[in-house]
């Protein structure tokens, strides 16, 4: 088994003398890339290229909002992931504008860790209802299922704001201008789900694809996977996380999805409507749909596609168009201890990965700066 210094030496000697972009879905990915130093380490013609594959960052702006105003008018607990408690949406200065500044207004807000959690706070609070808002992609939205089909407390409501992230990466694809040469896919999520969702990079586009772990040795075994395919022009999509990653994925876990939510087409902040890329829970478990409990709060108004606040560029970042440093916002009056946009919040956004990782200069250039060939 290769380590992660004899992959780096393989990669470079495939000597590939063009340009090639790889880009790697996952928050979890570009963290451990930019932990690493692996832009720096590879040549300087491969360009990785972070991806949509931060849920907090895509979590529709009226989603957000329906949680503060329900954590605000109602006589709950609401209950989320740590990162969305700060995720900031467009209101007057005089009003709450993320779930932190509900939670010091006088709203019960708890961050959580996991669907444990909140069934163990529902059971505590009981009969009060406990609202879990659960912002996720298909790892974190499985354990909700398995928590709702398993039996959950009568009192925990769900607010669901979970995503599917192959739409996402297909919707590039069949643009006029994907941005990028070939596909690193998310491992959590092909171990939940399978990688075979992935099949498509490779059968309908024909482009290089391999699903990675979180390691710098799986990520790249993963690029020099993509990189060998790229010269030699035989297309497959190669699983690099085989100590994980499973034909088929977790059949458990995707059974459960399959019995409690539907998927439909959703929202995505600053992007817009991506089919098929959202799930929504069945009508057999309205019971537990805080939307059903709670309605009025519900602001369709608020649906607008390009739904950051001015000046934020984190919907072009999140699609690979432009790198985190690229945006006018970035470090000057953006930063993660007071974050404009949601790709500063989140531990999985690009642009807190980037600035965590010592990339602190700001390279806008009069909204032109863009990746090229994005």
């Amino acid at each position: 088994m290769k380590d992660a210094a004899q992959w780096l030496e393989e990669l470079r000697g495939l000597n590939i003398a063009e340009p090639v972009r790889i880009m790697n879905v996952c928050g979890g990915h570009e963290r451990s890339i930019s932990l690493a130093g692996l832009r720096k380490a590879i040549p300087e013609n491969i360009e990785l290229i972070p991806g949509p594959g931060c849920p907090v960052c895509v979590c529709p702006e009226e989603d957000v909002y329906e949680a503060i105003q329900i954590a605000l008018h109602e006589d709950v607990v609401l209950v989320a992931f740590g990162d969305m408690l700060r995720v900031p949406v467009n209101v007057p200065k005089s009003e709450p504008r993320s779930l932190e500044q509900a939670k010091a207004a006088g709203a019960d807000i708890r961050p959580i860790a996991s669907p444990t959690e909140a069934v163990k706070i529902a059971k505590e609070e009981a009969p009060r209802k406990v609202v879990f808002f659960a912002a996720g992609f298909e790892t974190t939205t499985a354990p909700v299922a398995a928590m709702l089909d398993e039996g959950a407390p009568e009192n925990l409501l769900v607010l669901l704001s979970g995503r599917l992230t192959w739409p996402a990466v297909a919707m590039l694809l069949d643009s006029e201008s994907p941005g990028f040469d070939a596909l690193v896919a998310p491992g959590h999520v092909a171990t939940v789900m399978g990688p075979e969702e992935w099949e498509f990079v490779v059968a309908k586009h024909q482009l290089p694809a391999a699903v990675a772990g979180f390691r710098p040795d799986t990520l790249l075994a993963a690029m020099y996977s993509v990189l060998e395919q790229f010269k030699t022009g035989r297309r497959h999509l190669d699983n690099c996380y085989p100590e994980v990653v499973r034909a088929g994925g977790n059949a458990r876990a995707r059974e459960q999805l399959n019995t409690v939510m539907a998927v439909y087409d959703a929202n995505w902040r600053g992007v817009g409507i991506i089919p098929n890329s959202g799930f929504r829970l069945r009508d057999a478990y309205a019971a537990h749909d805080a939307r059903q409990v709670f309605k009025s709060y519900a602001d369709t108004s608020r649906k607008r596609v390009g739904e950051m606040p001015p000046g934020c560029d984190c919907a072009r970042v999140v699609l690979g168009k432009i790198y985190p440093n690229h945006c006018r916002l970035y470090g000057v009056a953006c930063t993660p201890r007071k974050p404009i946009g949601p790709c500063m919040v989140s531990d999985e956004g690009a642009c807190r990965i980037w600035w965590s990782s010592g990339y602190r200069e700001n390279l806008w250039e009069g909204g032109k700066k863009e990746r090229s060939g994005a």
